[in-house]
């Protein structure tokens, strides 16, 4: 009879199902709380590259304009260090900038420049060797 009050007080006890729910639940909510911060690590990351390969292009047309020939090497530099400051702070080390001229020339009159940001954002992984995606926006150039 002691057995039987035994099983129905422990069939009545609730009292480490939180702690059961969340061990079953708990690792898949962390990690898709760490998938939405890589996203916008990733988006952000992105709309950065956008931006600065703009600013590049607006750059390289305005010292065209002005009759400063500046060579795609030049250009590729001040991009970079562009790239590094404020508002984008992008990160020097896995910041990849190319300026070349486009294989074909589109426009007449007009040199056309293929402007290719490639950038890895952090990873909020990099604790278990996970590296964030490599992203690459690429853009033209018209210099006329």
């Amino acid at each position: 009879m002691n057995m039987r009050n035994f099983l129905n007080r422990l069939q009545r006890d609730n009292a480490g199902a939180a702690a059961i729910e969340f061990a079953l639940i708990g690792p898949a909510f962390i990690v898709m709380m760490l998938g939405v911060l890589q996203v916008g690590l990733g988006l952000q990351s992105y709309n950065s590259m956008r931006s600065v390969s703009a600013d590049v292009a607006r750059y390289a047309m305005v010292q065209y304009q002005t009759g400063n020939e500046i060579t795609n090497g030049q250009i590729r530099s001040w991009a970079r260090n562009h790239a590094q400051n404020a508002p984008y702070l992008l990160d020097a080390q896995r910041l990849f900038v190319t300026v070349e001229d486009a294989g074909t020339q589109r426009v007449a009159g007009a040199k056309e420049l293929t402007i290719t940001v490639r950038y890895t954002p952090t990873s909020v992984l990099q604790m278990i060797d996970v590296d964030g995606p490599t992203l690459t926006f690429t853009r033209p150039a018209f210099l006329a």
